[in-house]
């Protein structure tokens, strides 16, 4: 292959990158056009999707040098949108058309709320930190909804939930980015694969979940707020890298 060739097939290649980030806005058009179908498992499993789109497009990019080969493009900006109708906006959307956000307007203010706090939180210009964090709650509405979901939530604990987790946008937590924080990042990886499994098994079972399976499934979550909450408590007390 001529040097031409090569410096083509690889301007290709991460063009093919942003493409395939870009993908998640078909996932979310597809989740909004489900969910007021009412097919709430396909919308689960349409979550799972986006989610390992978002979990390998950045080893994808860094691996064929996207920002070096494709300089006039915003891969970051890319991910963002995507990031926000996939983890944000279409999670909430299935709990309002689903039933389980409050009836008529009030339930329209409920799932707003979420909404407003993840534009704060995409636009803050430290919401990703230098050292691979998430300062606050990362939006992670899209798991919030589906425990809600496999755990059939009433009206009054998903409000509660949602607001909760609002709150914790504000709070300046440093929460692990999975993919990218360098402490614990092998333990972080290999439970986060893991409970992607869980996550495909516990749907697979739906509407009939393992009880147990689902609490196992929490153990990653309670892993990954524990781990979160110790290193900004590390890092605030001065003991700096803990790797």
């Amino acid at each position: 292959m001529s040097p031409l060739s090569a410096s083509a097939h690889s301007r290709l290649a991460a063009v093919a990158v942003h493409v395939y980030t870009a993908l998640g806005a078909v996932l979310a058009l597809l989740m909004v056009h489900f969910s007021y179908a009412g097919e709430v498992e396909l919308v689960l499993w349409l979550f799972l999707a986006a989610m390992v789109v978002d979990g390998t497009d950045g080893f994808l990019a860094r691996h064929f040098r996207v920002k070096e080969l494709v300089p006039g493009f915003d891969g970051a900006l890319l991910d963002n949108i995507i990031d926000y109708i996939t983890y944000a906006f279409a999670p909430m959307v299935l709990l309002w058309s689903s039933g389980f956000l409050p009836e008529g307007w009030l339930g329209g203010v409920v799932a707003s709320i979420p909404l407003l706090a993840s534009c704060f939180q995409f636009c803050r210009s430290d919401a990703k930190t230098e050292d691979h964090f998430f300062l606050g709650f990362p939006s992670y509405w899209n798991i919030a909804a589906f425990y809600l979901v496999v755990l059939g939530a009433g009206v009054a604990v998903t409000t509660t939930v949602l607001l909760a987790l609002t709150v914790l946008v504000f709070v300046p937590i440093k929460y692990v980015y999975p993919s990218r924080t360098e402490t614990a990042w092998w333990p972080t990886m290999t439970l986060t694969t893991l409970w992607l499994v869980q996550y495909a098994v516990i749907l697979a079972q739906y509407p009939s979940p393992s009880v147990w399976l689902i609490v196992l499934s929490g153990g990653y979550v309670a892993y990954y707020a524990a781990l979160s909450l110790h290193l900004t408590l590390a890092r605030r007390g001065g003991a700096g890298s803990l790797t």
